[in-house]
């Protein structure tokens, strides 16, 4: 069954996405954008905006999974509510079309991609780049974040779905990945 995973990184400004195809070792990249949400003023009207967007690249590319990054814990309660809210409105769009949802914390998604998680944007968006083949980053990172957590997400799959046998250590990693190793 092919697999088309909708990545998402949520937010009431800027919201990023990126769309994968997944096959048995390598994604395929079919979509990578924003949904810029800075014209609104009203917090309703973007949630509405995020919503009905995501339903529209779910249908567009008949997305069957969706990664979304969880919020993180900052200082700041209402930024934290505020993307709460943005995430909740790109679930219930996912939820509506019946998409089997996968939360990854930021830091998780960055080990995912870069192996640090405390990866800058731009360290994310770079190793992306190379791995991807893409031409030209887009101007606004969050589109790279969106992306990321498809990728993540196709990594924890493929690995925890496709290896019979747990990996032990890197050694066992390399041994079974060796295209990943450069």
């Amino acid at each position: 069954m092919e697999r088309i995973i909708l990545g998402i990184d949520p937010g009431t400004t800027i919201t990023g996405y990126g769309v994968i195809q997944a096959d048995a070792k390598n994604p395929l990249l079919l979509a990578l954008g924003i949904i810029d949400l800075k014209k609104l003023n009203d917090q309703y009207e973007k949630l509405q905006k995020i919503f009905e967007r995501t339903l529209y690249l779910i249908d567009n590319f008949k997305a069957t999974e969706l990664a979304i990054e969880s919020p993180f814990y900052g200082k700041n309660v209402q930024s934290m509510l505020k993307l709460g809210r943005a995430q909740g409105a790109a679930i219930a769009a996912s939820l509506y079309r019946q998409l089997p949802i996968y939360e990854y914390a930021p830091r998780k998604i960055k080990m995912a991609i870069t192996g640090q998680g405390n990866a800058s944007k731009e360290q994310v968006a770079f190793i992306l780049q190379r791995m991807l083949k893409i031409d030209q980053l887009p101007k606004n990172l969050d589109a790279t974040d969106g992306l990321a957590a498809a990728i993540c997400h196709f990594f924890q799959k493929n690995y925890s779905s496709n290896s019979k046998d747990k990996l032990k250590s890197w050694k066992d990693f390399i041994l079974k990945n060796p295209e990943r190793v450069k």
